[in-house]
């Protein structure tokens, strides 16, 4: 029996899961659903939206979040994800940033659940058949999260909604910051498993706090549906995924460190051909080799703007040769 690709997840990440992110992050694994960063409706009503929507298709598959509150703004931003040919649209309930509060969309849109109906409506009837998402919080400020989210997911429920992932976290829009609202309210898995029972039709998936196979494995062994992991697959992308396909899609363990680097390097070939400034795709590989000896230095090379500008392709090319001279090897006896 196949396993579905939302059974693990990698999270939309402001700043971070951009194409050349979630090119990096497929190269690891090859059944993840791999999440955009939100990007508003409105930016893609007035901005450059081939720009802000244009992904390799070696990432399928791959899910655009969106954010936004006025309706017709996200049928039309749902109906450009579809023609861009992305597998899923998540509608962004869970962001708690100043920004999101003032414009009534995120984590906002959890205290106006009329509002939320009608764009949840107009993104289904622009979908063309396209599953539509929902991401969320367990509850916002004081809200009671064992009355809220219960609330909201028969809402969603009540408008066909058959898969919600669920930050387990309250989001905090007055006091904390976004960095805060991801470290300081106390995560509740306990009221996500009980929702699982209490809405046994819905396909839950759990974000929040999960940092390794093993307590994935152990969140979706109490009945949830899925697992979505964010920073740790960011800040340690090989140490988080390079076992994800074994361990949760129960696929044969063929990822080569080797061959997974040379599909890396060919992509930055490709990428700088096309224009692309080689620190806008390596940034996101400063963690790949996190706990190993020669880690330090692939940083500090990696992070150098006149090192990278200066050597390119081949200071990559050098660097990876000196930390990786025996391939695998050096990488899986160190895991």
């Amino acid at each position: 029996m196949k396993v579905p690709s939302y059974t693990f997840s990698v999270a939309p990440m402001m700043d971070y899961t951009d194409r050349h992110c979630r090119f990096m992050f497929r190269q690891i694994t090859k059944h993840s659903l791999l999440y955009t960063e939100m990007i508003t409706a409105p930016a893609l009503v007035h901005g450059n939206s081939e720009k802000l929507l244009e992904f390799n298709q070696e990432e399928h598959p791959v899910a655009l979040q969106l954010g936004g509150s006025k309706p017709e703004e996200l049928a039309f931003a749902t109906k450009l994800g579809i023609k861009f040919g992305y597998d899923e649209i998540n509608l962004n309930m869970g962001c708690p940033s100043d920004r999101v509060s003032q414009g009534c969309f995120g984590a906002k849109l959890m205290t106006l659940p009329e509002v939320s109906k009608d764009c949840i409506k107009a993104m289904q009837d622009a979908s063309e058949g396209t599953e539509i998402t929902i991401k969320c919080r367990i509850a916002v400020d004081d809200a009671n999260p064992y009355e809220m989210l219960p609330e909201l997911l028969n809402l969603f429920s009540s408008l066909e909604i058959r898969r919600v992932i669920i930050h387990a976290r309250k989001a905090i829009l007055q006091g904390l910051s976004p960095k805060e609202n991801r470290t300081i309210p106390p995560l509740d898995y306990d009221l996500v498993v009980k929702c699982k029972n209490w809405f046994p039709d819905l396909t839950l998936c759990i974000n929040g706090g999960i940092n390794s196979i093993e307590q994935s494995q152990e969140l979706l062994q109490r009945g949830l549906d899925g697992v979505m992991v964010g920073r740790s697959a960011y800040h340690t992308p090989l140490a988080m995924l390079v076992e994800v396909d074994q361990r949760i899609f129960h696929s044969p363990l063929e990822n080569d460190i080797g061959l997974i680097m040379d599909n890396l390097i060919r992509y930055v070939e490709r990428e700088l051909e096309n224009g692309v400034p080689i620190r806008r795709i390596t940034r996101h590989m400063l963690g790949l080799f996190s706990g190993i000896n020669g880690a330090r230095t692939w940083r500090r090379r990696l992070s150098s703007p006149q090192y990278m500008d200066n050597a390119g392709i081949h200071g990559l090319r050098e660097t990876l040769e000196k930390l990786v001279p025996q391939r695998n090897r050096l990488f899986f006896e160190n895991m």
